[in-house]
């Protein structure tokens, strides 16, 4: 059933908050990250990847550290953008397909100030491949990309086209922080694309690192 009425979508979104601190806060997390690419240690704005089947982690983990996440405009999104604001954190709407250039500009202002975070495979997928949007963005706002796996020990998985994972309570959460990735400002399209490879070549590695530390 979809909730499409403000007022419910308020009040799920209520519930879900306090219910998602409850259920990540029984979670073992184990996170690693250097001072140059942890977001409370380094000194520049960074834009910060994560494939979206693993949004939940970083949602429980940074969203207070009021780090802007891009959010689809689809009505399920709606109600995610609300549980990340009562998280305390910051949500951009919009997506490759719907809203994309509003949503695009909102994240090169808000690029300037502070650090930013993508599902770069969102809305729709394919999962875990790399779109070109955030290349785009590192190129115009002159941040580096830095890529995130996360993991969990035991978790369910959705049947959607990126297997959204639900931890199981009380396992263990691995999120790690790779290097940082210096993209060249103003790229052309082949640009764009070749940076696409080798930020998707960096997510594929840290991702199998996290996979291999939670035992999946």
């Amino acid at each position: 059933m979809k909730i499409t009425h403000p007022i419910a979508i308020g009040m799920t979104a209520l519930l879900a908050s306090a219910v998602f601190r409850g259920w990540m806060g029984t979670l073992d997390v184990r996170y690693v990250a250097k001072p140059a690419e942890d977001p409370t240690t380094s000194g520049r704005p960074l834009l910060y990847l994560f494939w979206h089947e693993h949004l939940l982690l970083p949602a429980y983990t940074h969203a207070s550290r009021k780090i802007p996440v891009l959010i689809s405009q689809h009505r399920d999104g709606e109600l995610i953008a609300q549980v990340v604001r009562m998280l305390r954190g910051l949500a951009v709407r919009g997506s490759t397909t719907r809203g994309g250039a509003g949503a695009m500009r909102e994240m090169i202002r808000q690029g300037r100030l502070r650090h930013l975070a993508i599902t770069p495979d969102g809305p729709r997928g394919p999962r875990r491949v790399l779109q070109d949007g955030a290349i785009y963005l590192a190129s115009r706002t002159g941040m580096a990309i830095v890529p995130a796996g996360c993991a969990f020990g035991d978790c369910w998985r959705v049947r959607s086209w990126d297997r959204f994972a639900i931890p199981k309570p009380g396992t263990r959460a691995h999120c790690l922080v790779g290097n940082l990735i210096e993209i060249p400002p103003d790229l052309d399209r082949d640009g764009i694309e070749e940076y696409r490879q080798r930020v998707q070549a960096d997510m594929d590695r840290i991702q199998a690192q996290a996979d291999q530390q939670a035992g999946q």
